[in-house]
């Protein structure tokens, strides 16, 4: 099994479920020798899309990958090397004989997609368009301690003591904790050899951006002003966003053109295939990842995510090995 993007948000939070269900791991990075000297109880591999020679050797012998592999920048072609990679990943794929590419990427929106979410949603299109069945998971935000959009909607409700409330904070989306998303990855696994098609990942509760802030700010123990100013745009949204939380302004401002439009599940959802998982309600995930945030900043730099976190996610994967598995559909 090859895990790419294995340092990353999604990839640090799946190889512990990888592991407690007994997958064999070759985790990839751009720079494997500097992960191999944190984690060096883990194989390590080179994958640097910019260098497509990289791919053969990674994947040589592997039956399914991961491609967790997503960039945002200010770099104005990023999205078309983006693109570039994902398909030179599908010819690579194809070539060492994979049976199943596993792609984690983004909610369609109810209206024009951003840059970034057009980008993963083509990246999807591009990778199950080759000769590997692809399991495309999309979800909205994932709720994390680590994942770029919770840190930003974090970071927001942490520090301000008044907000000013865009006219676009009122659209919805189903954030998902981390956990559940390690899970239904976990279960692609298990889809029939010959399934190719995307599923949403949605969590259990409906709720606006603006009230996802009210909740956070909550179990923080802060009750912020919220004044609502319909006539902030997604740009100045940014420069704000930029100023008063830890998110670089070109992060920022890709993610806040990713929520000017409704993020809702728009076909089969990943957890109707899954009768033996439920996954966490809303209030429940805040509280997780606020926690799991505490343990973050306070543990050793080597850990990539905490040890409460790596229980809970080890427990998930065990509890799908012993349920029903995925129906096949």
């Amino acid at each position: 099994m090859l895990l790419t993007g294995a340092t990353g948000f999604v990839g640090s939070h799946l190889y512990p479920a990888l592991d407690a269900a007994g997958v064999p791991v070759r985790c990839a990075s751009r720079s494997p020798e500097k992960a191999a000297r944190i984690q060096p109880d883990r194989e390590w591999v080179e994958i640097d899309l910019e260098q497509p020679h990289t791919l053969d050797p990674a994947l040589a012998g592997c039956r399914a990958a991961y491609y967790l592999i997503h960039r945002i920048s200010n770099n104005p072609d990023y999205a078309e090397r983006e693109l570039a990679g994902a398909r030179d990943f599908a010819a690579a794929a194809a070539k060492a004989g994979v049976e199943r590419i596993v792609y984690m990427g983004g909610v369609e929106p109810a209206g024009k997609p951003s840059r970034h979410l057009a980008a993963r949603l083509e990246t999807g299109r591009l990778l199950r368009a080759g000769e590997v069945p692809v399991a495309e998971l999309r979800g909205a935000m994932i709720i994390g301690a680590g994942s770029a959009s919770w840190e930003m909607v974090h970071d927001l409700a942490k520090r301000l003591p008044a907000m000013v409330l865009p006219s676009w904070l009122k659209n919805r989306s189903r954030p998902a904790l981390i956990d559940d998303v390690v899970v239904a990855l976990l279960a692609a696994l298990d889809l029939p050899a010959e399934w190719s098609g995307w599923m949403d990942v949605p969590g259990p509760t409906v709720i606006s951006h603006k009230e996802l802030l009210r909740m956070v700010a909550r179990e923080k123990g802060y009750s912020p002003v919220m004044i609502d100013v319909p006539v902030v745009t997604p740009k100045l949204s940014s420069y704000w966003i930029g100023l008063v939380s830890d998110a670089k302004l070109d992060l920022a401002q890709e993610l806040v053109e990713g929520l000017t439009s409704d993020l809702l599940p728009s076909g089969e959802i990943v957890w109707d295939r899954l009768p033996g998982h439920r996954p966490v309600e809303v209030d429940e995930a805040i509280h997780l990842a606020i926690e799991d945030g505490r343990a973050r900043a306070a543990s050793a730099a080597d850990r990539t995510i905490p040890e409460d976190a790596e229980r809970r996610i080890r427990a998930a994967a065990r509890a799908y090995l012993d349920g029903p598995g995925i129906a096949a559909g």
